[in-house]
């Protein structure tokens, strides 16, 4: 089948080695280490620390998100049955590539004395800015090669960045998105969506074998859960200004995800059959309070107001991945494997307008609604053109037969492939029996 050419041998190599190559120089001219001197600029926002942090005061914060990033992000994909290799593998691979290119892409737009000097400030924004392609990584799950990952990885960050400076110094009058509700969570999924639109396979419309969990690889998932779910206080509070500042947006971050669980596990068994729990929802939907309480995190909304924007982000994701999901795959073709538009787009969407009503300017509201706006520009219309160059037959996607199969690009043990062999052969008797 000369559409998919899906061996690695030759391209994968190539392409990642050519990338890290060139990262290499880039770093060698432009990145240097920090000599102390510089002020720390929050690109979340419009605050200028007029104090820089002492060189590790903001660790902690740092090694929470990098948690966030390769535990977290890696494990809440591993549901499907077949596909956990890919899920923690490839996570780790784009992540890896994602926060060499970001701490690019967001350091021209700050050099000092030409330079870019590492600060963990600007390892922590590297880090998000890999989060924006982790998220779009999930809408288009079990369907694409790791050559055309990296070269996703490549050009949303390289967007991400543009549209992180537009929102940060164009709309700088009171745009404020410190825990990037807009800027990463919607910026993501729309994008990741806007990718899954352009690459719709009309073969998987009624599904497929392997697009499925089975127990343990639930439960697997449920890992990267609760380390989300434990550590998104720090990722929203990361780059707020320190002090009380920092303090609220932990509490109102701890305060809006616990309400959350209430909400989704309450709408769950609600819509579910019998009043059943769907593993589906307590693995995404808990943890949307996380991203709808992130624009406004920093304010003073009130535990109670933090607490509301969790309540309604739980039902909203549960309720979207009960009825909007299946909707968008079979009306709209976006078929999103892991539901990003109801853990990451609606939620962002939420927070996005949830920070403006929250604020006592009428001008605030305005640029806040630009920063919305320009996000999902720069999702939609870079995702889509994203996604037609991802589309070009040569980057090894894989035929519809075998999406979903971690075996199409990596060396699964024998003793799995031989125990799926054997159901799958029990399976195929069973029915000729009942035939």
């Amino acid at each position: 089948m000369p559409a998919y050419a899906t061996n690695m041998r030759m391209k994968f190599p190539i392409v990642a080695l050519a990338l890290e190559i060139v990262i290499i120089i880039l770093f060698a001219v432009f990145v240097t280490y920090d000599d102390g001197k510089s002020h720390g600029h929050d690109p979340h926002s419009n605050a200028t620390h007029h104090e820089e942090p002492r060189p590790m005061e903001l660790y902690p914060m740092f090694q929470d998100v990098h948690v966030m990033i390769f535990i977290g992000f890696g494990f809440l994909m591993t549901f499907l049955k077949r596909y956990g290799f890919s899920s923690v593998g490839f996570n780790l691979l784009l992540a890896a590539f994602g926060l060499q290119w970001g701490l690019l892409t967001q350091g021209l737009w700050h050099l000092e004395d030409g330079k870019i000097k590492v600060t963990i400030f600007k390892i922590i924004n590297a880090d998000f800015s890999t989060a924006t392609v982790l998220i779009s990584f999930g809408a288009v799950l079990g369907k694409t090669s790791p050559v055309q990952l990296l070269i996703m990885t490549v050009l949303e960050i390289s967007l991400f960045s543009i549209n992180e400076h537009l929102v940060a110094q164009i709309f700088k009058v009171s745009a404020n998105d410190v825990g990037a509700s807009m800027i990463i969570h919607a910026f993501g999924a729309y994008f990741g969506l806007a990718v899954a639109r352009v690459l719709y396979r009309p073969g998987l419309r009624n599904g497929h074998d392997n697009d499925g969990s089975v127990y343990h690889s639930d439960l697997f998932a449920m890992i990267g859960t609760v380390f989300l779910w434990m550590f998104w206080p720090s990722f929203n509070s990361a780059i707020a200004d320190p002090g009380l500042t920092q303090l609220t947006a932990v509490i109102n971050t701890y305060l809006s995800l616990a309400a959350c669980v209430l909400s989704a596990y309450a709408i769950s068994s609600l819509v579910e059959h019998k009043g059943k729990l769907d593993m589906v929802h307590i693995q995404n939907a808990t943890l949307a309070g996380g991203v709808a309480v992130g624009t406004c995190a920093d304010m003073a909304i009130g535990p109670y107001g933090a607490m509301l924007i969790g309540f309604v982000a739980g039902i909203i994701s549960t309720v979207g991945f009960k009825y909007l999901t299946p909707i968008l795959a079979s009306n709209l073709g976006i078929q999103d494997t892991c539901g990003v538009h109801n853990l990451h787009g609606m939620p962002g969407i939420l927070g996005g307008l949830a920070g403006p009503s929250s604020s006592p300017h009428t001008g605030d509201a305005a640029m806040q609604a630009a920063a919305l706006a320009s996000s999902l520009g720069f999702a939609l219309v870079g995702g889509a053109i994203t996604g037609f160059i991802m589309k070009l037959p040569f980057w090894g996607q894989p035929p519809d037969q075998n999406c979903y199969d971690d075996s199409i690009y990596w060396e699964v043990p024998e003793e799995e492939e031989e125990h799926e062999e054997s159901l799958a052969h029990a399976d195929h008797s069973k029915n000729k029996a009942e035939v």
